[in-house]
């Protein structure tokens, strides 16, 4: 009974639970086609509604698009309007110039009419003006007794005459005038220029005494057998001379760098106080390299003081190499710098390459540094080392003509030539032994009194200028010229000498008559 009875609680809970399911299904499918329906109706006004505002705003777009194009319309009617203003104001324009040139086409005519009418006039008023000078110039030629040609040819004649006369005392008046400005202009630059220079000269010889603290220092310095100065003397290169001055050696040699050299190193090895072969050439050896940075400090130095740059490194060490070269006692690189500031000075007055002339000034004595090793004389070596380091055509223009051994092609050459000449030959500038000063002065002389003519000379103002007075019933005015420049000539062959030397040549004839 009881399993029957579940049986039947179980089918009867099948069947309500199927029925349920019917029932769930049948009643959801009702509610999605009533949502369908909703959806479809929902969606359909939504259409109906984006059509009508479509078809609004086509007609707005349309309605729009009328405007601007009326906009458009009435504007390019109003252009239109003022362009065919603008042509009728231009065709009024033209059409009163066509007027006036009509009016002046008129008085053109009229005009040339009257003008060809006066022409009329003026050809016969020339007529008859001809006319009247051919008649005179026939009682002209009676009256005269001269042909019309020859009348014109002594005019012409007498006139080229005087135009020739009056143009020789012109030119003659300008040349005077002309040469006394240029004299005054180049005393002025010249006083100028050395008034603003003012250079150290420095006086050497080819001879360094090197103090010694005492006498006992000379053995020392000889050492054994002679093993010390024969290593100093062969590593140097310079005589070691050792004699009875008291506390003190000699150190001779032409070149002045190896005499510097010597002088430091042997000034250091009696310092140190240890002197043997090996001492000296470490001590030699830094010598040469404490000399070759003072070369370039010095070089340096120069360039800077005179405001040249750029220049090659090795220029610089040659320049100041010229620290220990001397010239007839005076210091080379002292007289180079000296030459710069005088070229550079005179250069500002006459308004040219005022750095042209200071590099060339600076650099022209530059073979110097080297003349004792190289063969020939100082200005080629000077040209060869400027071309070698490359510098300007006109800087070596102006090393070569510093001496005159080429003519100068340009202002600068010309200030450096001077520049050296007033740095050479001012006073106490060089110097000369008395015996060598003497012999020059009676040398001078002498070429002097070698000629034809000449009556006495003497030598003046230290050797730079000679006065001849010569014989005047033997040499005329034109022959004291030509024996001037003659000897001029003669003292450039056969004298050494610096700067320059005048020849003053006198001729004088005197009258003399005793009243009684």
């Amino acid at each position: 009974m009881n399993e029957i009875d579940s049986y039947v609680i179980v089918i009867v809970m099948t069947v309500f639970l199927v029925v349920g399911l019917i029932s769930g299904y049948y009643l959801r499918k009702i509610l999605a086609e009533g949502r369908l329906g909703a959806a479809e109706e929902e969606a359909k006004r939504i259409l109906d509604e984006a059509g009508k505002e479509v078809e609004a705003q086509k007609k707005e777009i349309l309605l729009e698009a009328k405007e601007e194009i009326h906009r458009n319309r009435q504007d390019a009617e109003k252009e239109i309007r003022d362009r065919r203003r603008e042509l009728d104001r231009i065709e009024r324009r033209i059409l009163q110039k066509e007027e006036m040139l009509d009016r002046k086409s008129e008085n053109m005519e009229k005009k040339e009419q009257g003008l060809s009418d006066k022409e009329k006039v003026i050809e016969k008023t020339q007529q008859d003006l001809q006319m009247i000078l051919t008649q005179q110039l026939k009682e002209l030629e009676r009256l005269s007794g001269l042909s019309s040609e020859e009348a014109k040819e002594l005019l012409l004649y007498n006139v080229e005459q005087q135009i020739r006369q009056e143009t020789a005392v012109m030119i003659k008046s300008l040349e005077a005038e002309a040469k006394e400005e240029a004299d005054k202009k180049a005393k002025n630059i010249l006083s100028l220029a050395i008034q603003k220079c003012a250079a150290d000269v420095v006086s050497e010889t080819t001879v360094s005494v090197v103090a010694l603290p005492n006498d006992e220092m000379k053995g020392r310095i000889i050492g054994r057998e002679g093993r010390n100065i024969r290593t100093f003397e062969t590593l140097t290169g310079v005589d070691l001379i050792i004699d009875d001055t008291p506390e003190a050696v000699i150190l001779s040699s032409f070149d002045p760098i190896r005499r510097e050299v010597a002088r430091v190193a042997l000034d250091n090895l009696v310092s140190d106080g240890r002197i043997h072969p090996a001492r000296i050439e470490e001590m030699v050896e830094k010598a040469q390299k404490e000399i070759e940075q003072e070369l370039r400090e010095v070089g340096e130095q120069a360039a800077f003081e005179v405001g040249v740059h750029g220049l090659h490194p090795e220029l610089i060490r040659l320049l100041g190499r010229l620290k220990y070269r001397t010239s007839y006692g005076q210091n080379v690189l002292k007289h180079s710098i000296e030459v710069a500031h005088l070229a550079g000075v005179m250069a500002a007055e006459l308004d040219v390459d005022v750095m042209l002339a200071k590099r060339a000034g600076l650099l022209h004595d530059i073979g110097k540094a080297v003349d004792h090793e190289v063969q020939g004389p100082h200005v080629e070596i000077g040209v060869d080392l400027a071309k070698k380091y490359r510098e300007s055509k006109d800087v070596v223009h102006a090393i070569a003509a510093h001496h005159g051994d080429v003519d100068p092609e340009s202002v600068e050459a010309v200030l450096v030539q001077a520049s050296d000449a007033v740095s050479a030959s001012r006073p106490g500038a060089r110097r000369e032994t008395l015996e060598a000063y003497i012999k020059r002065l009676e040398k001078l002389e002498a070429l002097a009194d070698s000629f034809v003519g000449v009556d006495r000379s003497f030598a003046i103002q230290a050797g730079r200028e000679v006065r001849i007075i010569v014989k005047p019933d033997e040499i005329d005015d034109l022959a004291s010229i030509k024996l001037a420049r003659d000897i001029a000539q003669k003292v450039e062959q056969d004298l050494d000498y610096p700067g320059q030397i005048k020849v003053v040549v006198i001729r004088e004839t005197r009258s003399v008559e005793f009243a009684k």
